[in-house]
């Protein structure tokens, strides 16, 4: 991001290695960095989903989450919503704690965001039709009618993961955390539009990448892993991508 322009990027979407959870080859990452080079790169306009979710350390969750949001909202950046990755297959727990199913998916926003497309669902609804005459009384008769119509889905988001399930790419499973695409399709669906620039600050397996190339956005990435890269390279070469 140093060699990044000011005011370059429509969107990001990532999910950094958080609370030492996963081991990324030993890379770590200086999150309060990151973060401030995020905001000097992101159009106005602009919006980042962040994935993160806490460790639990000494019987206690770390708060890791709050901290980064927090921090997200004392550079400058709007936290615009607080939304939800629900694992609808996550993997069991022991202990005296429910299994965990969520991780935080926070939509930073850089001003209001100048892009949302939201994703809609079908529902059913009663209503009132159109008066057909009047009654006896002379009051108003309408007909009770059932009609269907258009809302927005809500912010929590269910996503099946896990071999074969995340992605269909097999090397992709050579990294230790990847998110699904099907995730990264519906954040990148919302928040952009053809051609718009996306980047992702810690690429791992590419997902990302091979994303963008599909929905036809332009894209950037980084990551410090070779073994990573490789694996990345690979997953957009055999879905008509490329890496330069």
């Amino acid at each position: 991001m140093g060699r990044t322009p000011n005011d370059f990027v429509d969107f990001v979407i990532t999910s950094p290695p958080y609370d030492d959870v996963r081991n990324y080859n030993g890379y770590s990452f200086q999150f309060e960095e990151i973060a401030q080079a995020l905001y000097r790169v992101m159009k106005p306009g602009g919006v980042v989903i962040w994935v993160v979710a806490d460790a639990t350390i000494n019987g206690s969750e770390t708060g890791t989450s709050f901290r980064q949001a927090l921090y997200f909202k004392k550079i400058g950046f709007r936290i615009h919503d607080t939304m939800i990755y629900y694992k609808n297959n996550p993997m069991p727990q022991t202990g005296n704690r429910y299994h965990q199913h969520f991780e935080y998916m926070f939509a930073f926003s850089k001003g209001k965001p100048k892009t949302f497309h939201p994703i809609s669902e079908t529902t059913k609804y009663r209503g009132l039709a159109n008066m057909k005459n009047r009654g006896k009384s002379g009051s108003l008769d309408y007909e009770k009618v059932e009609r269907t119509k258009e809302k927005k889905v809500g912010n929590v988001f269910g996503y099946s993961v896990g071999g074969g399930i995340s992605t269909k790419d097999k090397i992709a499973y050579n990294h230790p955390a990847i998110f699904p695409e099907k995730l990264v399709i519906d954040q990148m669906e919302t928040w952009t539009n053809k051609n718009d620039l996306v980047y992702d600050p810690f690429m791992g397996s590419g997902t990302t990448a091979k994303v963008a190339h599909l929905l036809k956005r332009q894209w950037i990435g980084s990551e410090i892993s070779q073994e990573y890269i490789e694996i990345a390279v690979r997953r957009l070469e055999e879905n008509g991508g490329k890496i330069d």
